[in-house]
């Protein structure tokens, strides 16, 4: 195995959490979610060469992960709407009022548009506003202005 795989590997291996975190916040479903986890490692492949290390790794990881995800929603939205097979079975079905209250949390951003389902997740990974604005490309300024709108618009979104 060549150095710069080993140094990938071991990236992967320190960041996989943070990867899957994001891929998590843009899919419903464990098959979906390992699909974009996959996207993910191949974008951050392609892209590892040319890394320069201008920013740090962490976000340079979570751009790429957000970026590939943004993407996939992107292609999914245009796909003519398929029949998913529901086979009845909620792996998240935890009943304890904390698992109740993370799972309505993740329902309500998950009807956030993609931009700020980005920025709600890199708040909630506590990342500080200067990393969420380096990563998304905006201002710290905007990062703030833009999560307490979203944090209004999550406390006025109905439970249904």
């Amino acid at each position: 195995m060549r150095d710069s795989e080993k140094e990938f590997s071991r990236i992967v291996r320190e960041h996989k959490t943070t990867i899957y975190t994001v891929c998590y916040m843009f899919s419903k479903d464990k098959e979906e979610v390992d699909d974009l986890f996959q996207e993910v490692l191949i974008a951050l492949w392609r892209g590892f060469e040319a890394f320069r290390g201008e920013c740090n790794i962490r976000s340079w990881i979570y751009r790429v992960s957000l970026n590939t995800c943004i993407s996939a929603e992107r292609k999914k939205r245009r796909r003519a709407d398929s029949a998913r097979l529901d086979m009845n079975i909620n792996l998240f079905s935890d009943t304890d009022e904390d698992s109740r209250q993370a799972q309505m949390l993740r329902e309500r951003i998950g009807r956030l548009g993609v931009f700020d389902r980005a920025i709600i997740l890199l708040w909630l990974e506590n990342l500080s506003y200067e990393e969420i604005g380096a990563i998304v490309g905006i201002t710290a300024k905007n990062v703030s202005v833009r999560l307490v709108r979203i944090r209004e618009q999550l406390k006025n979104m109905s439970n249904d």
